[in-house]
């Protein structure tokens, strides 16, 4: 998929957001799509095992209804991970997963470095780029399975950016 911008925060598709009725008011049919980030721990589960559990969360981005949100370095992450040998994914299971993912996901590209507002720092530095991504592309959620993303969002250090939520979490709120 190629890297494109990702349209504003909430917005809801052109179709959706210019219709109008036979009044003036605009019409809304649908509820602000929610942009998300998925941890490489949650995209595992997916995308390569299709934990049941956690099926409808993948079926809202499939829908539309969600937003899922990447960038080149989130990417890669995931691809590394799929060649984890513990996984057992030959090449084309990879592919798979990969293609999966890459259909239903909007790469969103790096800001420009001024304005940006600081994160708390991640006790795991490969967690930081989760962060990272979610403030920069202005996503309501991150989804992770991470100990250490979790514990940020019981420090409430993110309020006015983006919520950290598990999986279960966000289950619960659909």
């Amino acid at each position: 998929m190629a890297a494109m911008e990702a349209p504003p925060r909430g917005g809801l598709p052109d179709e959706i957001a210019g219709a109008e009725s036979q009044g003036s008011a605009p019409v809304s049919s649908a509820a602000p799509i929610r942009r998300v980030v998925f941890d490489t721990n949650v995209l595992v589960s997916l995308f390569v095992f299709a934990d049941s559990r956690f099926a409808p969360l993948r079926a809202r981005v499939e829908r539309g209804s969600w937003q899922a949100l990447t960038n080149d370095a989130c990417f890669g992450e995931f691809r590394r991970v799929l060649a984890y040998p513990m996984f057992k994914l030959d090449d084309d299971a990879q592919r798979a997963a990969l293609a999966a993912y890459d259909a239903c996901v909007i790469r969103h590209a790096a800001p420009a470095a001024a304005n940006i507002v600081a994160l708390p720092r991640c006790r795991d530095k490969d967690d930081q780029k989760f962060l990272e991504l979610a403030r920069d592309a202005g996503a309501d959620q991150l989804i992770s399975a991470d100990k250490d993303l979790l514990r940020l969002a019981r420090r409430d250090k993110l309020r006015g950016l983006f919520r950290i939520l598990s999986p279960e979490s966000a289950l619960l709120e659909i």
